[in-house]
């Protein structure tokens, strides 16, 4: 089975306030645990990184 690639985007700056990287979305451990994790782990967070960046948006737009 293909591993999914990376949402990194070398932007690795976790001073959000929940710790959240400024440029995937990921906490420190959820990057840590990335190559191991099962497919379906994957697609649930990658749901939960679009609305992490997409809440970090909104923050930074106010």
């Amino acid at each position: 089975m293909k591993k999914q690639k990376s949402p990194c985007i070398d932007i690795c700056d976790f001073s959000h306030a929940k710790g959240w990287c400024l440029g995937c979305g990921r906490t420190r451990e959820e990057c840590q645990k990335w190559k191991t994790m099962k497919p379906y782990a994957v697609n649930i967070l990658q749901k939960e990184l679009r609305k992490r960046m997409s809440q970090m948006n909104t923050e930074a737009d106010h």
